[in-house]
């Protein structure tokens, strides 16, 4: 689909890394009226040739970890080191409003203000995981106009890591140091999805950093790596002295190399893709089937006889699905 003349100018614009084209285009992305669903698309398209060339990682851990605190002081590092970092921080939206606090522009003042750093908190809106098509598509948008590292922030443990770690080059887990498994709601699961793991705020209590990363490191033997090319690895970090910042940097590099020399990297980006693809399939033939005019009739009487037990639900969408059929 060709491109209005419009949004060829906002193109052009935010391939020249103009600030208020990469706005104007997130807004677009993140729109969910068909019309701009549809010019989305098409924007994309256009953008796709100059995407895939930024580290996505994906930033995630419960509540008082101090996300946003690390991905500032992250940040801030990356910038002296001469790279453009885009951050997307999902915010939680209210399940009554629909509103977003969207405060991480506040949580992050330094890094917002910065030439080269960009920060766009993005409101959930009921996305599994906190991370929709929206993220995704920001994300393309942000590369495009040539950051060099894109960060996903999550809203906290749960779903949002399995969102996260489908859309990201890499996963990294915050982790408290002084928090026993109970409290961080910490399994199994999810520990496997991470690619590396970082103890922050080590300042606080540096004895129980050690310990706990100690212990973390002897479980390994425990775990399934998400890649076989990729032991999870473990540090310590304390965002508000620096003090770990750098080493982390280094590990997400010797990430990006150990995956890219063995093929994993580009194949990883792939399979996320494909998945991609199919995941809005699925959304939009539950879309298209939900606005069906024969299943709308039928709709409000097929859930009263689940509801009454006169019809098991495998029969009822059963005969939902006949009528959905041309």
């Amino acid at each position: 689909m060709a491109l209005e003349p419009d949004d060829e100018v906002l193109a052009t614009a935010l391939l020249a890394r103009q600030r208020r084209a990469l706005a104007k285009a997130i807004t677009l992305v993140e729109s969910s009226r068909p019309d701009h669903r549809l010019r989305a698309q098409s924007l994309l398209d256009r953008l796709l040739p100059h995407t895939g060339k930024a580290l996505r990682i994906g930033i995630s851990g419960v509540p008082g970890v101090g996300k946003s605190t690390f991905i500032e002081a992250f940040g801030m590092y990356l910038l002296a080191q001469g790279l453009r970092v885009a951050v997307l921080a999902v915010d939680p939206s209210s399940p009554l409003t629909g509103g977003s606090i969207l405060g991480d522009k506040t949580r992050m003042e330094r890094l917002s203000q910065q030439e080269n750093a960009y920060i766009r908190p993005s409101p959930a809106r009921g996305a599994l995981g906190g991370v929709g098509h929206q993220s995704r598509e920001a994300m393309l948008v942000c590369e495009a106009a040539g950051f060099d590292v894109i960060i996903v922030e999550t809203v906290g443990v749960g779903q949002s890591e399995t969102a996260v770690a489908s859309m990201c080059d890499v996963f990294l887990l915050l982790q408290l140091p002084n928090a026993g498994d109970e409290l961080q709601g910490i399994k199994k699961g999810i520990l496997e999805l991470a690619d590396i793991v970082v103890y922050n705020k080590a300042d606080l209590d540096p004895r129980a950093t050690a310990v706990a990363a100690g212990q973390m490191k002897a479980a390994l033997h425990m775990l399934r790596p998400a890649s076989p090319h990729w032991q999870m690895q473990v540090l310590q970090a304390s965002a508000s002295t620096g003090e770990g910042i750098p080493e982390v940097w280094a590990m997400l590099q010797s990430y990006r190399d150990t995956m890219q020399q063995a093929g994993a990297f580009d194949e990883r980006r792939k399979h996320q893709a494909e998945a991609w693809m199919w995941h809005l399939v699925e959304a939009g033939l539950q879309e298209r089937f939900r606005s069906h005019a024969a299943v709308r009739a039928a709709l409000p009487q097929a859930l009263q006889q689940v509801a009454d037990g006169h019809a098991s639900p495998a029969t009822v969408a059963t005969l939902l699905l006949d009528a959905f059929r041309p």
